[in-house]
């Protein structure tokens, strides 16, 4: 078996921020699949448009459930337990008839990515191979203009799906800051970083290098609305010259 599956990533959003490496391998795939919530278009899938071939068989993987289900529920691993394998039975049919299929994923595979479900599954049975991609929270904080990080300063990195007590005992010990998975969780990320007295440091970024990017202070937010594609970040204050 000769033909491979690929973990593209493709950066943050803006799609002149995709490897040349990802952009090749787009460029000449004849089958892509990607994530995508039912009943809603794909970002990645949005993110790579304009380098599909027009004739490039497309797989769309949607979503069984959502957040909603909690985390610790039996019922939401059960529920994408399944669904990961049967998305990995769709990509055999393809690699098994000597077709690649390149996996478009947001920012890198890695990194809190769906593809890597695919990964662990696939490995040791077809080839894989990963590209990795620019992380969403290196566009975040590009977008902000201030560093993340100074001299010796450690970045933490949050899924602020964590509960609050959690995060604020996190942020606390934190020299500097990126909290991801936002979404209706502000409420209790803006309580945590309030508890550990960064709020004043803080910025919030939300689709960051997409259209309709913005940026702004977490104490000047006024509300506390976060779609899925936004970011919390608190520069660290290390050694500088």
């Amino acid at each position: 078996m000769t033909a491979t599956v690929y973990g593209v990533g493709l950066g943050p959003g803006d799609p002149e921020l995709i490897s040349v490496k990802a952009d090749r391998l787009i460029r000449g795939a004849g089958v892509v699949a990607y994530f995508h919530k039912a009943g809603r278009s794909s970002n990645a899938r949005a993110i790579a448009a304009g380098l599909l071939r027009a004739d490039v068989v497309e797989i769309g993987m949607d979503y069984p459930v959502t957040t909603e289900i909690a985390f610790c529920d039996p019922a939401y691993n059960d529920a994408l337990r399944g669904f990961y394998d049967g998305c990995v039975a769709r990509l055999l049919t393809h690699v098994q008839q000597g077709r690649d299929v390149i996996v478009l994923c947001e920012g890198d595979p890695f990194l809190y990515g769906s593809f890597m479900h695919l990964h662990t599954r696939l490995t040791g049975r077809v080839p894989v191979v990963v590209v990795p991609g620019i992380p969403g929270m290196a566009g975040c904080w590009t977008a902000t203009g201030t560093p993340i990080t100074w001299g010796d300063d450690v970045l933490t990195v949050l899924p602020a799906t964590l509960d609050e007590a959690t995060l604020a005992d996190r942020m606390g010990r934190a020299d500097a800051l990126v909290i991801m998975k936002v979404g209706k969780n502000m409420p209790k990320v803006r309580r945590a970083l309030a508890a550990a007295g960064l709020v004043g440091r803080a910025f919030y970024v939300e689709r960051g290098t997409m259209p309709g990017e913005r940026v702004v202070r977490l104490a000047d937010k006024p509300d506390d609305d976060a779609p899925y594609f936004s970011m919390v970040l608190v520069p660290g204050e290390g050694r500088r010259p």
